[in-house]
């Protein structure tokens, strides 16, 4: 279906609307269409005002140009060689509306047409919204909702990226894609949804990012482009194929970090329409010495003339640097 078309007509008399609803957001522009006809026997150059209106006063259509509300926000442009009007009102608002007809008379008394029922406009503060739905662990459903009161002959497009693919009020697409998916109701150009799609890989900040030094509070920041927005998972690395799941929450916070926390870390980004996970990041604590440990080796009785090694050694990152004293019965080693 290209198209909907509301066709009223009598006589060889009509007005054909493009569509039936137009659901706009506060401040955007809305664009109605229409085409009329007349009978064979009129020329051209009889047809003496043709315009639209919402309100009628003694009876009689009041033109949108002459109305103050409508202030220099409404153009209207018709085409006499195709029979075709075009009405653009610019940054909308919610008392605008109502109900839009459109009017056109010759100079003849009494041959005059108003295309009824018209086109309903609808102005709320939100414009159009996709929802989605997992259908199964390979398909999901997107759909165009609107917060508007539109009826069942509202006509949605579709765009994957920037080309458009379908119409309907609905969309089935795959899991994972990582494509981006908007849609919009015909008679409300500007008023295409923000676009839906998968995570794209997330990055990881370390704050600070200078060296973290043992018993210091470090923060891990995971982040990634999607909407909906995503969730986070943090895992770290443990030898093991599977790593070890630590956090649901963007930020991984160590309010004291111990030796044993370095390691290898990632996150992973989650929408309903795909999931990504970011490279590794190392994190590599700094500490001090602990108490240091001597070793004898061998560790039998020493004869003189035989080899013996002492060694000391201490757990410290960066490594330590080790100095050897003898005491010597004085004060000072």
């Amino acid at each position: 279906m290209c198209c909907v078309t509301v066709i009223q007509s009598q006589d060889g008399w009509g007005v054909n609307y493009d569509q039936t609803d137009v659901c706009a957001a506060k401040g955007s522009i809305v664009f109605i269409t229409c085409d009329y006809t007349y009978p064979p026997g009129i020329d051209p150059s009889d047809i003496m005002d043709r315009f639209w209106f919402t309100k009628e006063k003694d009876g009689e259509p009041v033109d949108l140009k002459t109305d103050s509300e409508y202030s220099d926000r409404v153009r209207h442009t018709c085409y006499s060689d195709w029979k075709r009007c075009y009405l653009t009102i610019t940054d909308v608002r919610e008392s605008d509306s109502a109900e839009y007809k459109f009017r056109f008379r010759t100079n003849k008394p009494g041959e005059k047409y108003t295309g009824s029922p018209g086109v309903t406009l609808s102005v709320t503060d939100s414009g159009l919204q996709v929802q989605v739905r997992r259908l199964n662990s390979t398909w999901l459903e997107l759909t165009c909702h609107s917060s508007c009161v539109l009826s069942d002959r509202a006509e949605y497009y579709w765009y994957k990226n920037e080309e458009i693919i379908k119409t309907g009020s609905s969309l089935l697409v795959s899991s994972g894609s990582t494509d981006r998916y908007s849609c919009y109701l015909r008679g409300s150009w500007d008023q295409r949804s923000p676009a839906v799609y998968g995570p794209q890989r997330p990055s990881v900040s370390v704050s600070p990012s200078a060296e973290m030094l043992e018993g210091g509070s470090v923060t891990l920041t995971c982040s990634a482009d999607a909407n909906p927005a995503a969730s986070y998972t943090w895992y770290k690395e443990d030898g093991t194929s599977d790593p070890r799941l630590l956090s649901e929450e963007p930020q991984l916070v160590f309010s004291s970090i111990q030796s044993s926390d370095s390691g290898r870390y990632s996150c992973t980004a989650e929408n309903q329409l795909g999931r990504k996970t970011s490279d590794f990041i190392s994190i590599d604590v700094k500490y001090g010495p602990q108490r240091p440990s001597v070793s004898v080796s061998p560790s039998a009785e020493m004869l003189e003339g035989d080899s013996v090694t002492l060694t000391c050694s201490t757990d410290a990152n960066p490594a330590a640097s080790y100095t050897w004293y003898k005491e010597e019965g004085t004060s000072d080693p």
